[in-house]
């Protein structure tokens, strides 16, 4: 545990640590703007020569200013780790969970949407994957289909689904998890089916020598050769569906959920509400992928399987 821990926790730094320097070319305008306006001497003195310089220029000509005024600004345009974690400690321990200012309560409403697209998602991509291996229409037809499907981007796609779904009087849940399923099942899909085929020929004939039929060909050997394979697709199909189902908030207009979170942040300038619930989602799909895992664990296990 301490050999893993180390080397996620230096790079956490690291990335903490660019995160603190890159506040100071990104604030820095807005900081010598306010040094200017407090008769404290910046360079140029003329507004409209600052105002046509970039940011790393500004701190560069001002380096004090910009240190002093980069870490606590209001509404800054990168705002400091410590401003998130503020803000993220205050939506999840400051606030009741059934509040609407409560990360917990929108984190939830995502998470809703997300597993529900993810069993969509999972139980479609397993089915087409079936179908590929035991049938070559499918495999010249169908996989073809779901490869030109993923090259559509969602965030054109979704306000689509959406405005369908509503005119046919699907609201609420369902049209979020549509979203996330649209996104969740071609990863399962492709390990799927290579997963069904690892099997190698020598197995199949010694299956077809004991005379196994279809059935127990893939109960007894394809679906258990299948499940390494199943729950790497998993785990990139559940952040997958976390995904989809942001996006699928944010057409809606929805007043719940960690995407109207980023939406009603970004309309008022809150930029440390749309950090802390990028966070939130961050650390959702971590938990997400956690479970999976600690289930592939107790289930491979249990087939004599290493993971």
């Amino acid at each position: 545990m301490r050999r893993a821990l180390v080397p996620v926790l230096t790079v956490v730094a690291v990335l903490v640590a660019f995160w603190y320097l890159a506040c100071i070319p990104m604030n820095a305008g807005a900081a010598v703007q306010q040094a200017a306006r407090a008769d404290i001497a910046v360079s140029p003195e003329s507004a409209a020569e600052r105002r046509q310089m970039g940011g790393l220029a500004l701190a560069l000509r001002n380096p004090g200013v910009a240190v002093a005024g980069a870490f606590g600004q209001e509404r800054a345009r990168l705002p400091a780790p410590h401003q998130v974690a503020a803000e993220l400690w205050s939506g999840v321990a400051g606030q009741s969970v059934t509040s609407n200012r409560s990360l917990v309560y929108h984190a939830w409403v995502t998470l809703s949407a997300t597993l529900l697209g993810f069993v969509f998602g999972t139980g479609l991509g397993i089915a087409l994957a079936v179908g590929i291996v035991h049938s070559r229409v499918m495999d010249m037809s169908v996989m073809p289909w779901a490869i030109v499907s993923q090259t559509v981007p969602i965030i054109a796609i979704a306000p689509m689904i959406i405005v369908v779904l509503y005119s046919v009087g699907i609201q609420g849940i369902v049209p979020k998890a549509i979203i996330s399923a649209y996104l969740s099942f071609f990863p399962v899909v492709v390990g799927m089916v290579k997963g069904l085929r690892s099997p190698d020929a020598m197995q199949l004939d010694l299956l077809s020598t004991y005379g196994a039929s279809a059935r127990q060909v893939f109960f007894k050997l394809r679906l258990p050769a299948s499940m390494p394979y199943l729950f790497a697709s998993l785990k990139i199909g559940i952040a997958a569906s976390l995904v989809g189902a942001i996006v699928g908030e944010l057409p809606t207009g929805a007043s719940a959920g960690l995407g109207a979170r980023l939406l009603a942040g970004s309309y008022y300038g809150q930029t440390e509400q749309i950090w802390a619930a990028l966070l939130a989602a961050t650390v959702l799909a971590a938990a997400c992928v956690g479970a999976l895992g600690a289930v592939e664990r107790v289930l491979l296990g249990r087939m004599g399987m290493r993971t």
